[in-house]
C-alpha cells in the first residue's frame, strides 16, 4: 500500500470540488481536509478552521495536524505567500510562491517576463495616473483593452469597442478595484477565438494538460457582462496544425524566463490564448488552475493527482505522470438570477443527486452551502458545474444538459449554446 498523506486543500468554488474529487481518487490519500470548502465539498472532506489567505495561520494548522500537502485552489493564497509560509514549516505544497504568483498578482510583472522570455502577447503601456492614462486612450482609440494591474476578483478587464467606453473602463479600474488599480495597463485588442492551457511545471519540466475553451459573456450568443465562467469543453477541435506545440513552448519559455530570473515557478501555469492570425498570443497569465476549466480537463486526465502534486514541489516531476483519453468533457454552469449582478442566496437546490446519476456526469458545487437542516442551498453566482464526460462531443454536450433539466432550484439561469463553437469550426468563428 503507498503510503497515504493527509491533504488540506484551500478554496469552495467548482474547481476546488473537481480537484478534491481526483485527489481522493488516489491511493495516497489520507484524510481531507478543506478550508473553507462548499456544500459538495464538505459531503466528502472535514472543515479545516482556517482563513485560506492567512499564510502563518493555514502554516500553523497544517503543521499541527500532520498535513503531508497542501492544495491552494484560487489565486488570493497564493499571491499572500501562502505557499511560502507552507514550505518553510516543511510541508510539501501545490502552488507557485508569492513571488511566482505575481504572474497573476501583476499584470505588469507578468508582460515584463513576457517581453524578457520572447513570447508574443499584446502590445500595452502601463500608467499609475488616470489623466495620463486617458490621454493615451484617446490617442488610440477603440477597440482596446484596459486592465487593472492587480486582483480584482476577475472583474479588472474591460474590453472597450468605442473610446468613451475605454475611458469609462480607466476611470473604473482607478477608482474601483483598490490597490489592484494602482497601476493600469492599456492593451491593444487581439482577435481570434479563445483557448486556454493548463500546465503543470516544477519550474524546470513543462506538463501541459488538455485544452479547453471557456464561454466567459452571460448570455447565449456570447452576448452580455462577463462573468467567471458560463461553461466549457475540453478538447478545442479548432486548433490548427502547430498551434498546441507553440502554446506549450511558449509556457515553457515563460517557466525558463523566471528560473533565470531566480524564480522558482511551482504549481499549475495556467495561459490563456488568442489564436491570432498571426499564431497564439498570450491574453494573460493564471497563477492556479482555471475554473470552470478544470472541471473538464481533470475528469478527463488519467493521473494520480497526489503524486504528480508533490511532484511539482520536489523537483521530480515527468510527463509519464499523466496521459488522456480521446474522450470529450462539456460543462454547464447553474447560476443564479442576477448573475453576474446582484442576486440572492439561500435558495433550496433539488435534483443534485439524479443528475449525478446520469452516465458521465459530475455535479460539481461552486456556490452551495448546507443550510441549518442539511439541505443544500445556493450561496454563490455560479452555483454548480454540470459535467458530462462521453466519447463523442455531441453526447457529452447532450448529457450535460440533460442532466441540467434534472436540477431545479428558484432562479435558475444558465446558457444553452456552451460548446456550440466546437462543432461550427474555426471559419465560422
Amino acid at each position: 500500500m503507498a503510503n497515504m498523506i493527509d491533504i488540506l486543500l484551500l478554496g469552495a468554488g467548482g474547481r476546488e470540488h473537481a480537484l478534491l474529487m481526483k485527489l481522493a481518487e488516489s491511493e495516497r490519500a489520507g484524510k481531507l481536509y478543506v478550508a473553507p470548502g462548499n456544500g459538495g465539498m464538505l459531503q466528502i472532506a472535514d472543515a479545516a478552521p482556517v482563513n485560506q489567505d492567512d499564510p502563518a495561520e493555514v502554516a500553523a494548522w497544517a503543521k499541527d495536524n500532520g498535513i503531508g500537502l497542501v492544495v491552494i485552489g484560487p489565486e488570493a493564497p497564493l499571491v499572500e505567500g501562502v505557499a511560502d509560509a507552507v514550505r518553510a514549516g516543511g510541508i510539501a505544497c501545490f502552488g507557485p510562491n508569492a513571488q511566482a504568483a505575481q504572474m497573476e498578482g501583476s499584470k505588469e510583472f507578468a508582460k515584463q517576463v513576457m517581453d524578457r522570455a520572447g513570447v508574443p502577447t499584446a502590445a500595452y503601456r502601463s500608467f499609475t495616473e488616470e489623466d495620463a492614462c486617458a490621454d493615451y486612450v484617446r490617442e488610440l482609440g477603440g477597440p482596446i483593452v484596459i486592465k487593472a494591474d492587480g486582483l480584482a476578483a476577475g472583474k479588472g478587464v474591460i474590453v472597450a469597442q468605442t473610446t468613451d467606453e475605454a475611458l469609462a473602463g480607466v476611470h473604473e479600474c482607478f477608482t474601483a478595484f483598490g490597490d489592484a488599480g494602482n497601476t493600469v495597463i492599456v492593451e491593444e485588442m487581439l482577435e481570434g477565438p479563445e483557448c486556454s492551457l493548463l500546465a503543470l511545471t516544477d519550474g524546470t519540466t513543462v506538463v501541459p494538460l488538455a485544452t479547453s475553451q471557456d464561454h466567459k459573456r452571460a448570455y447565449d450568443g456570447d452576448k452580455g457582462p462577463n462573468t467567471g465562467g458560463m461553461g466549457v469543453y475540453s478538447p478545442v477541435p479548432i486548433l490548427l496544425d502547430g498551434e498546441l506545440e507553440r502554446m506549450i513552448e511558449i509556457e515553457q519559455k515563460v517557466v525558463d524566463q523566471l528560473r533565470a530570473d531566480g524564480i522558482t515557478y511551482s504549481g499549475c501555469l495556467y495561459g490563456g490564448f488568442m489564436l491570432t492570425k498571426d499564431g497564439p498570443k498570450v491574453l494573460e497569465f493564471n497563477a492556479r488552475f482555471g475554473d470552470p476549466e478544470t472541471q473538464v480537463v481533470l475528469p478527463r486526465m488519467k493521473a494520480d493527482l497526489v503524486e504528480a502534486f508533490l511532484a511539482c514541489d520536489n523537483g521530480t516531476l515527468s510527463e509519464d505522470m499523466v496521459s488522456w483519453g480521446d474522450d470529450w468533457a462539456v460543462s454547464v454552469v447553474l447560476a443564479s438570477a442576477g448573475y453576474p449582478g446582484s442576486y440572492e442566496k439561500g435558495k433550496v437546490i433539488h435534483g443534485i443527486d439524479e443528475a449525478d446519476a446520469c452516465e458521465g456526469v459530475t455535479v460539481y458545487h461552486a456556490g452551495t452551502a448546507l443550510d441549518e437542516y442539511g439541505k443544500i442551498v445556493t450561496s454563490g453566482g455560479r452555483v454548480l458545474d454540470v459535467t458530462a464526460v462521453a466519447q463523442t462531443f455531441e453526447q457529452a454536450r447532450a448529457n450535460a444538459y440533460a442532466a441540467c433539466d434534472l436540477i431545479d432550484f428558484e432562479g435558475k439561469q444558465f446558457r444553452t449554446d456552451i460548446g456550440l463553437k466546437a462543432i461550427l469550426g474555426r471559419e465560422n468563428l
